[in-house]
């Protein structure tokens, strides 16, 4: 749960917004966690990860891999193996849905 606030706490001080924790360990091998957070623009989801990337390095937290950290990426992908971070713009969020996707799973408040 520390990894988790760390996470939530970091997206917060960045400004993302909608930030949904959802427990997806009875559901998939892939993650324990999702963490779904909300940017307001491509430039923003890129400066959310990046900040993410160096404060979870100072943490001494390994990021396994990033996806789509481009400059015009609607969506990044940021892989801890135990928690995968997705940051999205809204329109993307409400395109994939991922909220609905993995409904089944357990929303975690921290």
């Amino acid at each position: 749960m520390d990894k988790l606030n760390l996470l939530k706490t970091l997206l917060e001080n960045k400004k993302a917004e909608d930030i949904t924790i959802l427990d997806v360990r009875k559901y998939t091998n892939i993650a324990d966690y999702f963490i779904i957070a909300t940017a307001n623009s491509t430039i923003h989801a890129k400066a959310l990860a990046e900040y993410l990337e160096k404060e979870l390095k100072q943490h001494n937290i390994t990021v396994d891999h990033v996806e789509g950290l481009n400059q015009s990426s609607t969506w990044i992908l940021i892989d801890l193996l135990d928690v995968i971070v997705h940051i999205q713009t809204s329109e993307a969020r409400q395109y994939y849905n991922l909220d609905w996707l993995w409904s089944m799973a357990e929303r975690v408040q921290v």
